[in-house]
């Protein structure tokens, strides 16, 4: 029988600083946004984060060095599901884009990605984007104290599913803190009522990678990048969560996106402290 890690729950101090990192995170996502157009490249997009995270915000790019990854972040294009290696591959008019940053500060780190549309985007790239932001957000909403993992996953699920996408089932969220990933893994897809019960403290990610087509990925040569096996396109979106006394907090919600977020719950956010 495989052992259950143990889920860390933050204290105080330590969501103090889980807040902190979290919003150094958004601000990069936010900064960035401007100068994902058609002719940059991705290699371009990376270098622009670093110095960013470094020169602006004083902080660690967290995936940097992490298991050998030799960039800042991540940028996957059209068919690629997640670990896009940054390139001088250039950017095209009608391409999405997703862009995974981690920020290590103080010790803890935040995560969040966004996949953004690249000019002028065929409509029905756009409304994959669309769903794969609107399972994320489903899957927030669920957020609180009692909840199974299995019910964030099943509600992920249902959405692609209703809306004619698969969901990629190799590739998970997961905890987060002092370490980049901490237990519990956090599918996308489940059960109502099963797996791990949520408690106030715990910090983890949510990030639905969607597909177009079929669920199934490669893994290409460089060991790192994942493509759709179909070659159709797939989006993520992901976010860092706190679990709170009653609901939750979005650590990584950023200022431009604070607005939509709301409407699309139709309640107040948990408390966020985003500023």
């Amino acid at each position: 029988m495989q052992e259950t890690k143990e889920i860390p729950i933050k204290n105080f101090q330590e969501i103090v600083r889980m807040r902190e990192a979290g919003h150094l995170t958004s601000r990069v996502l936010e900064a960035v946004r401007p100068i994902i157009r058609p002719g940059v490249t991705t290699l371009e997009i990376d270098t622009f984060c670093q110095d960013y995270i470094v020169n602006t915000l004083g902080a660690t790019p967290g995936s940097l060095g992490q298991y050998g990854f030799p960039y800042s972040v991540n940028t996957s294009i059209n068919q690629v599901v997640c670990h896009g290696w940054p390139s001088e591959k250039v950017l095209k008019n009608g391409d999405i884009v997703n862009v995974d940053v981690t920020v290590k500060n103080q010790g803890y780190y935040g995560d969040s990605s966004i996949t953004f549309c690249v000019g002028r985007v065929a409509s029905h790239a756009k409304r994959l984007v669309e769903v794969t932001q609107a399972c994320l957000y489903k899957a927030i909403a669920r957020v609180k104290q009692g909840t199974s993992l299995g019910d964030i996953g099943h509600v992920i699920q249902q959405h692609a599913k209703s809306s004619g996408y698969s969901v990629v089932r190799e590739y998970c969220g997961h905890g987060i803190g002092r370490a980049m990933h901490e237990a519990p893994q956090v599918l996308h897809y489940g059960r109502p009522g099963q797996g791990e019960v949520l408690k106030q403290g715990m910090t983890f990610t949510i990030e639905p990678m969607i597909n177009q087509g079929g669920p199934h990925v490669k893994l290409q040569r460089d060991g790192w990048t994942v493509t759709t096996k179909d070659r159709r396109l797939s989006a993520q979106f992901e976010h860092t969560i706190l679990v709170t006394e009653d609901g939750f907090e979005v650590l990584t919600l950023h200022d431009e996106e604070r607005a939509q977020f709301e409407a699309f719950i139709n309640k107040p956010m948990g408390g966020s402290r985003n500023k």
